[in-house]
């Protein structure tokens, strides 16, 4: 494997982490909101990863590995059901439905996916010195 494909890894690994920081920020930002009807409460949703490996032909036919995002799935955590009859958004017994996002577990989701992607910014950083120093070693 060549040192320029250190490069193509690290790029996958971080466009992915910019998807998860999307869903965690998307997550949060619809945490606080309300609906009068369990179908139409916003569901958290999670990104899938699955790794790109061909062990065969690894690094001859370009294919280098990496990550990507094989989707992203709604929480199956059924949504919070709360007693409000005084709410405009109540239904007819009275019941507003809030989303089943886990504040808690967005924040660790987000600085989880922040470490990431700025521990793949430091490797491409390591691997650019590395690449400048072979150069320098025939002047």
């Amino acid at each position: 494997m060549s040192l320029m494909n250190v490069f193509n890894i690290s790029g996958t690994a971080m466009s992915a982490q910019s998807v998860r920081l999307n869903v965690t920020a998307s997550n949060m930002a619809n945490a606080d909101a309300i609906s009068s009807s369990i179908d139409q409460t916003y569901k958290a949703r999670h990104p899938v990863f699955q790794t790109i490996l061909d062990d065969y032909n690894f690094g001859e036919t370009g294919t280098t590995g990496g990550v990507r995002v094989a989707g992203i799935v709604e929480s199956q955590v059924p949504a919070t059901r709360e007693y409000q009859p005084d709410n405009p958004l109540a239904d007819e017994q009275g019941y507003i439905y809030r989303p089943n996002v886990n504040i808690i577990e967005e924040m660790a989701n987000m600085i989880a996916a922040s470490r990431n992607y700025q521990t793949n910014v430091e490797m491409i950083k390591a691997s650019k010195q590395m690449l400048s120093e072979t150069l320098n070693i025939g002047r």
